[in-house]
C-alpha cells in the first residue's frame, strides 16, 4: 500500500503554523529587552534628577534654617525650612517622572496630582487641618517657645510648635500635646507676652478702722517690696462692705512668670498683714449671729429636757 505525498505548499503552511507561537514569544522577549535597554538611560536620568532634588532640598533646608533663625523663632525656622525642602523635592520628583516616562505629559501629571491631592485631603483631613493651623500659628506668632500660655483648659510653658501639634510643659512638670487646630480655634491667653502682669488679693479690715488710712498702709507696704513695679504704681481700692469687714483689693504689677507671680503674691500678703498689724488696724474674722431656738434656750437654762430630735420636754 502506497502513501500519497502531501503537496509542498501544505507542508510549508504546517511548518509555519508550528513555528508561529515560538516566533511570537521570541519577538515579544526581543521587544521587551529592547524597550528595557532604551529605558535604562531615561531611568538613569530620573534617578540623577531625584538625587539632585534630594541634595538640593536638604541644602535649602539648612540654608533657610540658618537664615530664619536670625530673625524668627526656632519653631518657625524649623517648620518653614522643612516645607520649603519638601516643595523643592516634589518639583524634582515630577521632573524625574516626566524624564522616565516621556509619554506622560506634565499637564497630565499636574491633573493627576490635583485629583490625588483631593483624595488625600478627604482621607487625611485632620492631619492637613493641623498642618495648616500650625503654619498659620507660625506666621501669626501669637506666642513662641518659652511663653507661658493657657489654652484648651491647659496651662504651661510652650516647648515647641511642630507641623502637627503644640507641645506644652505644665507647671507641675508634665508634657501636654495639643493639636494645632484646637490651639488655633480656641482662645489663647499668653501670660508672658508683656513685661509685667497685674496681681491682686483682698484684705478685710474692721469697720472701726479708717479705710483711707488702711489703704495707704497697704500701698506703702506693697511699694517697699523688691520685685513690685513702680510704674504702674501699687493700688489699694475698697471694693465692698462685707458683713464684718471693709474689703480692700490690693493690686500691684510684677514679672509675668508663673513662679514669680506666686512668690510675689505670697510675699505681698505677708508684708501687708505685718504692716496692718504694726499700724494697729484690725483684720477681724467673720461675725456670725446666732439666734437661740426654744430648745437651745431651754438647754442653756436647764429648765427643760431637750429630746434627741431637738424638741423640748418639760420637766
Amino acid at each position: 500500500m502506497h502513501m500519497r505525498k502531501l503537496p509542498s505548499a501544505l507542508l510549508q503552511t504546517a511548518e509555519d503554523s508550528l513555528d508561529s507561537p515560538s516566533q511570537e514569544i521570541s519577538d515579544s522577549a526581543r521587544n521587551m529587552i529592547e524597550g528595557f535597554l532604551e529605558a535604562i538611560p531615561r531611568v538613569g536620568v530620573a534617578i540623577v534628577i531625584t538625587l539632585i532634588g534630594y541634595v538640593l532640598s536638604r541644602l535649602i533646608r539648612t540654608v533657610l534654617m540658618k537664615v530664619f533663625q536670625r530673625s524668627q523663632t526656632e519653631s518657625f525656622a524649623r517648620v518653614m525650612s522643612k516645607l520649603a525642602g519638601w516643595i523643592v523635592f516634589g518639583v524634582f520628583a515630577l521632573a524625574a517622572t516626566a524624564a522616565a516616562f516621556p509619554s506622560v505629559k506634565p499637564v497630565d501629571l499636574l491633573a493627576g496630582l490635583g485629583f490625588f491631592s483631593v483624595a488625600i485631603g478627604f482621607a487625611f483631613q485632620d492631619i492637613l487641618e493641623n498642618t495648616l493651623s500650625g503654619v498659620l500659628l507660625l506666621i501669626r506668632q501669637p506666642f513662641e517657645s518659652g511663653d507661658q500660655i493657657e489654652v484648651s483648659d491647659q496651662a504651661g510653658t510652650v516647648e515647641a510648635i511642630t507641623i502637627r501639634e503644640t507641645r506644652i510643659k505644665t507647671y507641675d512638670g508634665r508634657l501636654v500635646v495639643i493639636p494645632n487646630r484646637d490651639v488655633y480655634k480656641n482662645v489663647i491667653k499668653v501670660n508672658t507676652h508683656f513685661d509685667d502682669r497685674r496681681v491682686d488679693f483682698v484684705a478685710g479690715v474692721a469697720y472701726e478702722n479708717d479705710a483711707r488710712h488702711a489703704t495707704q498702709v497697704i500701698v506703702d507696704a506693697l511699694a517697699s517690696l523688691d520685685g513690685v513695679a513702680s510704674e504702674p504704681a501699687p493700688e489699694a481700692l475698697v471694693t465692698d462692705l462685707g458683713v464684718s469687714t471693709v474689703n480692700i483689693q490690693a493690686r500691684f504689677w510684677c514679672s509675668p512668670g508663673q513662679h514669680e507671680v506666686r512668690v510675689m503674691l505670697d510675699e505681698a500678703i505677708k508684708t501687708v498683714k505685718e504692716a496692718l498689724d504694726s499700724a494697729g488696724i484690725e483684720m477681724p474674722a467673720d461675725i456670725v449671729a446666732l439666734q437661740a431656738t426654744p430648745s437651745f434656750k431651754a438647754a442653756m437654762e436647764g429648765s427643760a429636757e431637750v429630746t434627741p430630735g431637738g424638741g423640748v420636754r418639760l420637766t
